[in-house]
């Protein structure tokens, strides 16, 4: 997933609901850590229509030919066309191998997010047989599509090794974040699968570069993993010919779907021990002293009775790590305005606070959401 799709606002809602489950959590289920259950794999669930449909998850930091990160940042357009054309041509060569493989169907879901309000795929390069996933609503492409009887397999198109793996632009969820469940980092592929994995869908196919294949190998070794590329630094990589690589995308693609039922269906039974680790430029330190909080070095961990609510309460405490984001702002304020930012920052709090208590100031109304179609993450 984009680093830019997650850059949640954080409301004092959200705030509040996740201080809530992790204070409940913390206290009434650290004992039931000790009898966590190991993760579970299930044979794929039986095809109960005779359409054997697939749902493609693409992202944007695992793709062929692409080198520079700013390829998959809407904020950098000329960039950003780039990495569209990287994006259209790798998913065409995934959905070429996936109807080779016996699809009757296949579906599209951004889970990206780059903030570009239409699909950052080139919907007249897209190979016509591609329906795209949409609401008219915001979604979580992981967890709000799940559903059973609906897909016989997944797969992850241009996906990226998680935090602390040292692959090109690696992380989970966003910028900072490092997940753990039951004690494991796992990737945004792990996600998906644990996700898809409680109606009995497996993850048959990923791409991306050479650390994610890495990330992959022990926890989903069934999983048919295309190296794209190798990772030099978290902005550098040595992409493989396009056309070569782009030619085994479709060949393993086919492959994964021809035998996806000897793929795994992975799931965790309850309880899960779910944690947040912050790594810079996130931040969970604001917690530390919090009653009932079980906080340490960068880390609040938190058991919940599945595997929903675990993703649930992350996802929310992300809201909390962001807070140190505003580091970097500082940070790049100062840079560009020099002494004058201090002082004019302080003021402008300052003065917010006085018209507040004055009644000049008042909490504006949240927006009216707009009308548009959400074809993933936002």
């Amino acid at each position: 997933m984009g680093p830019v799709s997650h850059l949640f606002e954080g409301s004092r809602a959200t705030v509040t609901a996740v201080l809530a489950l992790l204070l409940v959590g913390c206290a009434a289920g650290r004992d039931a850590a000790d009898g966590v259950s190991d993760r579970i794999l299930d044979e794929p669930a039986a095809d109960t229509d005779g359409v054997l449909r697939v749902l493609v998850y693409h992202d944007m930091e695992g793709l062929t030919g692409q080198s520079d990160p700013n390829t998959f940042r809407y904020s950098h357009p000329e960039r950003y066309a780039v990495g569209r054309q990287y994006l259209t041509g790798d998913v065409n060569a995934v959905v070429a191998g996936l109807f080779a493989g016996g699809a009757d169907e296949v579906h599209v879901v951004d889970g990206h997010g780059s903030g570009n309000p239409e699909p950052d795929l080139l919907l007249d390069e897209l190979d016509a047989r591609v329906a795209l996933v949409s609401r008219d609503q915001p979604f979580d492409a992981y967890v709000d599509l799940t559903e059973p009887g609906v897909y016989d397999a997944v797969a992850v198109v241009g996906m990226h090794a998680k935090t602390g793996s040292r692959g090109f632009a690696s992380h989970t969820f966003t910028l900072g974040i490092d997940l753990l469940l039951n004690g494991v980092s796992v990737t945004e592929t792990e996600i998906v699968g644990y996700s898809w994995g409680r109606v009995g869908v497996p993850v048959i196919f990923a791409s991306g570069d050479d650390r994610l294949a890495a990330d992959l190998s022990e926890p989903m070794p069934w999983v048919e993993t295309v190296v794209v590329k190798t990772a030099t630094s978290a902005s550098s990589t040595e992409p493989r010919p396009v056309d070569e690589a782009r030619a085994d995308l479709t060949a393993s693609a086919r492959r994964a779907l021809e035998g996806y039922r000897s793929a795994r269906a992975m799931r965790l039974s309850g309880p899960v021990v779910a944690q947040l680790h912050a790594v810079p430029p996130a931040d969970l330190s604001t917690l530390e002293r919090v009653p009932g909080i079980d906080y340490a070095d960068q880390r609040v961990t938190f058991t919940a009775p599945d595997f929903a609510q675990a993703y649930g309460g992350l996802v929310g405490l992300v809201a909390v790590a962001r807070t140190g984001y505003a580091s970097v702002m500082g940070e790049t304020g100062r840079a560009m305005a020099g002494p004058a930012f201090g002082p004019t920052y302080s003021d402008a709090l300052f003065d917010r606070w006085l018209d507040f208590e004055s009644g000049r100031w008042v909490l504006p109304e949240s927006p009216t959401p707009e009308t548009r179609t959400y074809h993933g993450f936002r």
